[in-house]
């Protein structure tokens, strides 16, 4: 019996092409907020939805990193998410040394990683993944990054730990990016201490009562969505 070809970069994109949907592409060109001085400032896209393009990566996930890399090197959108989560499957089904390469290629190419959709399907699988029994003083420096994607991808991959019920260092990097200016960073940080609230509410609200008068408007807003209505009025008029 023949062994079927390895998939390559070329093969995935020209099945890419044949999904494509120009309707849905002038949609998410408006949601991922690609207009000039925007986020996505130029970003292009084939209008894929999210499904196919997982169904794609699972189908191919015996795919080499060289062939990812192309994918990540496309200029549309869809061809980046579907390489990130190419990543994804990798990484959960190699052994110790496969997911150490995955994740120093991730690292590599987080200048791919450009939107927060690609952080939010991948960081916290492989680089929350790879660092749960490691040292983990590198989200600490990605945190400092003047790269907004960076920044996500530590705060995103503290949500593995937190599924482990480990707080600290989602905790740690909430507090260092109270300050951050951009609201896509005051979303992840909010959303992250709403989990640490899901599994252990008194550490989130032990949280919430050191810093919340200081906390951008969004991101307390994320922190207590699930909270009784007139707790989190409270919080909102500074009298929690």
């Amino acid at each position: 019996m023949v062994k079927a070809s390895i998939c390559t970069a070329n093969v995935i994109s020209d099945q890419l092409a044949r999904l494509a949907d120009p309707k849905i592409a002038q949609h998410s060109q408006r949601f991922f907020k690609t207009g000039k001085g925007e986020y996505g400032e130029g970003d292009q896209f084939l209008g894929i939805r999210v499904p196919p393009l997982r169904a794609l990566a699972k189908e191919h996930q015996d795919i080499a990193l060289l062939e990812v890399a192309k994918l990540l090197n496309s200029p549309f959108h869809e061809s980046r998410l579907c390489a990130a989560l190419l990543l994804v499957y990798k990484f959960s089904v190699a052994d110790s040394v496969g997911r150490e390469a995955i994740y120093d290629f991730y690292l590599a190419n987080t200048g791919a990683i450009n939107n927060w959709d690609l952080v939010d399907c991948s960081a916290h699988h492989i680089v929350g993944g790879h660092l749960f029994d490691k040292e983990r003083d590198l989200l600490c420096t990605m945190a400092s990054s003047s790269v907004l994607w960076e920044r996500r991808i530590a705060m995103m991959a503290t949500f593995y730990f937190i599924r482990h019920n480990q707080f600290s260092d989602a905790l740690s990097l909430a507090e260092q990016l109270l300050e951050d200016k951009e609201d896509l960073i005051h979303k992840v940080v909010g959303w992250m201490l709403r989990e640490i609230g899901k599994r252990d509410e008194g550490t989130e609200k032990r949280f919430l009562k050191t810093h919340y008068d200081k906390m951008p408007r969004t991101m307390l807003r994320y922190a207590i969505e699930k909270f009784p209505a007139a707790e989190r009025k409270r919080y909102l008029a500074g009298t929690a």
